[in-house]
């Protein structure tokens, strides 16, 4: 997989060395000489260029790329990048960052981000998921389809605790994508049963978040009741 990272920053070199781990290729851009450093991501390609501008993007050859991650630390950069990236490349993931929380409403497809990632909002988001359980934590937003990457850790008095995934009821709109028992993720099949202290991940539509986290919190003697 291609991937192009406008913003050589922390950040972006940080994102690029975790991806050449994995085997991708990567395109490092920025304006600033300054942040062009090859000697820290030596195995990414490097580009001195504005990414906002059509010209560097086509030296960039952004239509052969997978993803764009638009990475800078200007939300207006980012969104310039995104919106570059999907309507004129037609790049088919877009994922940018968000710096200022007051900024994220706008980052959704009409600017042509397919995933925005608020480190705020995420930071935040951990910090709630250290701390408390059986309250619903958003982790991530997506912007097609109005959904989110929440996460919940089920409670020991919760009703579904030792009930199989396939019994469960779950609001529309929703799925549970991941449980996470100790040090142990596993892919959730119907017959597989949920325990209290899981960490459950689900992509589900914003409006259902409330219905899930009732779900997932009735306690057994109000169930019974």
């Amino acid at each position: 997989m291609r991937v192009a990272i406008a913003g050589a920053g922390a950040v972006g070199r940080s994102i690029a060395g975790e991806l050449l781990e994995n085997g991708h290729e990567v395109l490092l851009i920025d304006k600033a000489p300054t942040a062009i450093s090859v000697e820290r991501v030596p195995q990414a390609e490097w580009l001195l260029a504005d990414a906002c501008e059509i010209t560097s993007l086509d030296e960039a050859a952004l239509q052969r790329c997978n993803v764009v991650i638009a990475a800078t630390g200007d939300d207006k950069v980012n969104l310039v990048v995104s919106l570059l990236a999907k309507t004129e490349y037609g790049v088919p993931r877009v994922v940018a960052r968000v710096n200022n929380p007051k900024n994220e409403w706008l980052f959704n497809e009409a600017w042509g981000v397919d995933v925005a990632v608020s480190t705020p909002r995420l930071m935040s988001a951990l910090v709630e998921e250290a701390v408390s359980v059986g309250d619903l934590v958003r982790l991530l937003r997506f912007s097609h389809g109005d959904a989110n990457l929440v996460e919940l850790t089920l409670p020991p008095e919760s009703a579904l605790a030792g009930t199989q995934v396939g019994d469960v009821q779950w609001p529309e709109d929703t799925s549970l994508v991941t449980i996470i028992r100790g040090t142990r993720v596993l892919t959730p099949s119907q017959e597989d049963s949920l325990e209290a202290g899981d960490e459950l991940l689900f992509v589900a539509a914003q409006a259902r978040e409330g219905q899930l986290e009732e779900l997932l919190s009735v306690r057994r003697e109000d169930a019974a009741g």
